[in-house]
């Protein structure tokens, strides 16, 4: 293991090149890469977090079957004593959430015969009635095109996860399901409730059993512990929901009011928890020679879905827009990538066996700041640059 850390530009960047070695260029080039070139995304890190689009970040990607190489840049905020990003330190995932485990969960229950993705979702969710919803499917949901509005502050009215998720059974559809594609956390709640009705245990309990036990994802979790919190990066000073720095906490207000167990964000992970789970959608469900997914779902799960005009979303995955990406210029059109509000992304390629997680604290002191826009496909850029094929 070849491991390096230093002060750049008055930066900590920890840095860990993942293959054991007298050579360590060597090994980057016959994982596919040219290592200088490859050097210049820690340097986009180490230049946006200078610029203060972050307090931190860590870096990590994947090809051909194995970590090329992980980054931590920057501290966990911008106090001068706060401590140095590792890279296995904690992140809020945000929506990331929604592709880890509501996403996961559906494609598993989907295999196994549990879960039938055109079924209306009354079926599982009996009190979700109201003018239309019986045409509201499980694809539609993870589709993004299911008639529900993108996002209510329930937690302004509403307070405890029972009657958060009775309020979404309540919301009237915005449109038609099919004719319209809007980005909805509602839609995410409701999928939960479908999840929950099938495996019968709540959403953390499903996800511990199903995805991150068996992924190997030993630090994923809701609610962290509280011998986590020193490896937690804090997220905003002062929410719409919170006074004071969020940290250990999940951000997302409606996630936070629900108890911090939501199916659209809350769960915490390192970039090597994350590792292991793009592992298996890239190998197509396999991860260390066990076979999670069968192939016939990563590849309806990962495809457009093709349900509404001009959408760009598969199910629970999105997919590379033509008109610009966070994904950067280079990822195939079969790439398929979530991001999240905290500053979190994981791509995914498989043309090019590439895949990318990137975690941030951007929110941290301000929501406000979008310099991460700017950040992701520079990051992603680079990295697609310095593969030599």
């Amino acid at each position: 293991m070849w491991v390096f850390g230093a002060v750049a530009d008055n930066i900590f960047v920890f840095a860990v090149f993942c293959k054991v070695g007298n050579k360590m260029d060597d090994l980057i080039h016959k994982m596919g890469f040219d290592p200088e070139k490859l050097d210049c995304a820690r340097l986009v890190l180490v230049d946006h977090v200078a610029q203060e689009a972050t307090p931190g970040a860590v870096g990590l990607v994947l090809h051909r079957g194995g970590v090329v190489a992980r980054w931590a840049v920057g501290a966990h905020t911008y106090d001068l004593d706060a401590s140095p990003v590792l890279v296995d330190d904690v992140f809020d995932l945000a929506s990331v959430t929604k592709a880890v485990v509501t996403t996961t969960l559906c494609a598993l229950f989907v295999d196994s015969g549990r879960l039938d993705l055109d079924a209306s979702v009354q079926t599982y969710v009996p009190e979700f009635i109201g003018e239309g919803k019986v045409g509201v499917t499980a694809r539609h949901l993870l589709a993004h095109c299911s008639g529900l509005p993108a996002h209510i502050h329930l937690y302004k009215e509403h307070i405890g996860r029972d009657d958060i998720l009775d309020a979404v059974c309540g919301l009237e559809l915005a449109y038609v399901p099919g004719t319209d594609t809007v980005y909805s956390d509602m839609g995410f709640l409701l999928l939960g409730m479908v999840l929950e009705a099938i495996g019968g245990a709540r959403l953390d309990r499903l996800a511990r059993q199903y995805v991150f036990d068996p992924l190997g994802m030993k630090d994923a979790c809701y609610c962290p512990r509280e011998d986590l919190k020193s490896r937690i990066l804090p997220t905003e000073v002062k929410t719409h929901f919170r006074e004071g720095l969020v940290w250990s906490e999940v951000h997302d207000e409606n996630a936070a009011a629900m108890g911090g167990i939501a199916s659209h964000a809350g769960v915490f992970a390192t970039a090597d928890d994350l590792a292991g789970f793009v592992q298996m959608w890239l190998c197509g469900g396999v991860l260390d020679g066990m076979r999670v997914l069968s192939e016939d779902v990563v590849d309806l799960f990962t495809r457009r879905a093709d349900l509404a005009p001009a959408s760009t979303w598969a199910l629970g995955w999105d997919t590379v827009s033509s008109g610009g990406s966070s994904s950067g210029r280079y990822f195939s059109e079969r790439s398929f990538g979530s991001l999240g509000f905290t500053g979190t992304s994981i791509w995914i390629d498989p043309e090019r066996d590439l895949g990318v997680v990137l975690l941030t604290n951007r929110v941290h002191p301000t929501r406000d700041n979008w310099k991460i826009k700017a950040l992701r496909p520079a990051f992603h850029d680079a990295v697609s640059e310095a593969l030599r094929e």
